[in-house]
């Protein structure tokens, strides 16, 4: 009986790994907001909106483009 409830821990585990992989939108708030994340200072047609985790600039697409 021990063994059935350490195999649906395992599983679900599991499950909540391959969730994480087919939304990676969720842990990103530049891809949340729309953005793209670059090296250096945005050019256009992009403006700044934000910091990526790495350490990028997050940037849009400006509006009239």
């Amino acid at each position: 009986m021990r063994i059935l409830h350490m195999l649906l821990v395992v599983l679900f585990l599991m499950l909540q790994g391959a969730a994480a992989q087919l939304f990676p939108r969720l842990n990103n708030p530049c891809l949340m907001q729309n953005g793209l994340c670059f090296r250096g200072i945005c050019r256009r047609p992009y403006y700044w909106i934000g910091t990526c985790s790495n350490g990028y600039s997050c940037c849009k697409r400006g509006w009239r483009s």
